[in-house]
């Protein structure tokens, strides 16, 4: 019988990023695992501004497709913007036919981190992390529907009452409002602005030894 061969998976580029500082510069996702009460697990797919810390979606589901997440996708653009980038690891939802046919209708540039190298989208790790100490390990959730309820709260907290440090002490929401949007090239990529020149390597090759710290 004749073998069948693997699927190739998307892998991406491995260059080192460069980020202006604009709002949707680059975009990060990732997916956070729960259960509720009854032992019955679900999955939320977290979408984390890089620049101004905001977390723009927190959507929770018993099942989350790659069709689910170009949907979603979709809708955050309608709301915030069209990102430059969108930085994931290489699970299967984010490597499916779907996603990479919305980013190519969409003409954005979706990056891919190295297997086994999640401190290269640590961002929305630093973000899982918060999420899961404070909120996901000290709560029970009764349904899906008190689970949502619950993830939004938290989520409005963080964005609206939450100072960071790595912003100036600022909340994500006020640092957010004193930035412009990203203005972006045919690439995708970020362009630059008059008057913000400051940019800074996120993402780095497998190889470099530029260490990301912990948020």
């Amino acid at each position: 019988m004749r073998k069948r061969r693997a699927r190739r998976r998307a892998v991406g580029t491995r260059a080192p990023i460069l980020i202006a500082a604009h709002k949707n510069a680059r975009w990060s996702v990732d997916f956070v695992h729960d259960q509720m009460a009854n032992g019955r697990r679900f999955r939320i797919f977290n979408v984390v501004d890089d620049v101004t810390r905001e977390c723009l979606a927190a959507i929770a589901d018993t099942s989350i497709s790659g069709v689910r997440v170009a949907r979603e996708m979709t809708a955050l653009i309608a709301h915030h913007g069209r990102p430059g980038m969108i930085v994931s690891d290489n699970g299967t939802e984010f490597t499916s036919n779907a996603v990479l046919t919305w980013a190519d209708t969409f003409k954005i540039d979706w990056h891919y981190i190295a297997p086994g190298k999640p401190m290269q989208n640590a961002y929305v790790e630093s973000f899982n992390g918060r999420m899961r100490d404070e909120l996901l390990n000290e709560s029970l959730f009764f349904g899906l529907a008190h689970a949502r309820d619950e993830i939004a709260a938290w989520v409005t907290d963080f964005n609206t009452e939450r100072p960071h440090s790595a912003l100036a002490y600022q909340t994500p929401t006020a640092f957010a409002a004193t930035l412009m949007p990203s203005t972006t090239t045919a690439t995708g990529q970020p362009a630059a602005i008059d008057g913000v020149s400051a940019v800074w390597p996120v993402a780095p090759h497998p190889d470099d030894s530029v260490s990301i710290q912990r948020l």
